[in-house]
């Protein structure tokens, strides 16, 4: 006899740093009949994804497919495939993900150099540039969306830099495909990837990659094997091409689960997506602001699908937190790294970015602030919503 009750989790709006809410389409396809990863119709799935996530990415490359695992398997994929040992590499840090990306190709065998700002702030171009000078680099790695800070890095210039000096360039997308411009092509981006679980608005599980071709002829043109055997596109896109080997059994219900919610993009329109989520991260602001709190990041670089709220001096943020979950069903995200205690994280991505969930949160935070002697004129949020 077991021990263990039925699972039954908690219904929770979730506006963190990820993973953020499903849309019930994409629960349903979650649900359908597992068919053979070889079957004809999880086939057609699989073109289906391929050409859906051109459109997302805005590319046309012919390697853009959706690596089994979550966004840093996506990083780790894109690093282990072009990296070999002794290659120069620049990489960008201005946050977790920055770092975690410098990880990575050190364990490549990279030689990494490291261009950094403060946490909140943008990589500027004329720091990469002045990198740039001092060798040739094989890859330059930035993050596009910073999740652990909350910035959105400009990049049109940087690509052009990077180009210009012969090197190969990777963004990281995570926190921002599906939820702000990225133009894969029009910008010159290399490599790119991302995960699932955050604008895209499906479960954790799969990441979403790109390769131009000349991060294919760099791919090829390797003298030693890819060193993660699982993660080697080039035994990989033999499974997504017209070949179809047998490398690794892919996870079907999570491919259904992906298609479903790129589906729901391409009916919504990516510009119109964008907008949706520039537009309830600006009532956000207002409504942050005139409850007298501040915003972690300056204007220009606001990531409008992950905002950073400064934690008012005197307050007790985890306690927030815990409030908001246990009495509104509500999760926010804490600070990391050197923004640890210091700011809120509150996700707006994809289903979760509307404005019911803005005015909840509002309402939530400024009873939470009350309880620990923090008074905010009430409803002063929601007149500036309305105003």
């Amino acid at each position: 006899m077991s021990n263990y009750s039925t699972l039954n989790p908690s219904q929770r709006i979730l506006m963190g740093p990820g993973p953020s809410d499903v849309h019930p389409r994409v629960y349903s396809a979650l649900s359908a009949p597992i068919v053979g990863h070889l079957d004809p119709e999880f086939l057609q799935v699989m073109e289906d994804n391929k050409s859906l996530l051109q459109m997302a990415f805005q590319t046309q490359n012919r390697l853009t497919l959706p690596i089994s695992g979550t966004g840093s398997a996506g990083m780790e994929a894109c690093l282990v495939n072009i990296v070999e040992p002794g290659d120069s590499v620049l990489i960008c840090i201005n946050g977790v993900f920055g770092m975690r990306m410098k990880d990575v190709a050190e364990r490549c065998g990279a030689h990494v150099t490291t261009v950094e700002a403060a946490w909140g702030e943008a990589i500027g171009v004329e720091q990469i540039e002045a990198a740039l000078k001092t060798r040739a680099f094989k890859l330059v790695g930035i993050v596009h969306a910073e999740t652990s800070t909350g910035v959105l890095q400009p990049l049109v210039d940087i690509a052009k830099l990077v180009k210009g000096h012969g090197a190969l360039f990777l963004v990281d997308a995570v926190t921002s495909l599906g939820g702000v411009e990225l133009a894969v092509d029009e910008w010159g981006i290399d490599l790119c990837y991302s995960g699932t679980q955050k604008c895209l608005s499906c479960p954790p599980g799969l990441a979403p990659i790109t390769f131009s071709e000349e991060a294919l002829a760099s791919m090829r043109q390797r003298t030693k094997k890819v060193q993660s055997w699982y993660l080697d596109l080039s035994m990989i896109e033999k499974y997504w091409g017209e070949e179809r080997v047998y490398h690794h059994t892919a996870p079907i219900s999570m491919n259904y689960a992906l298609r479903e919610a790129l589906v729901l993009i391409a009916e919504e329109g990516l510009e119109q997506r964008w907008q949706r989520h520039l537009s309830n991260h600006r009532a956000l602001v207002r409504g942050v602001e005139a409850m007298g709190l501040e915003m972690a990041v300056n204007p220009e670089w606001r990531l409008p699908s992950l905002n950073a709220v400064k934690v008012p001096e005197g307050v007790d943020e985890a306690q927030v937190r815990q409030y908001l979950l246990h009495n509104f069903s509500l999760e926010i995200g804490a600070g990391l790294g050197a923004l640890k205690g210091k700011v809120w994280r509150v996700g707006l991505m994809g289903y979760a970015s509307n404005i019911k969930n803005v005015i909840l949160l509002l309402t939530a935070l400024e009873k939470a602030l009350g309880l620990q002697g923090i008074q905010v004129e009430k409803g002063a949020a929601a007149q500036a919503l309305s105003g």
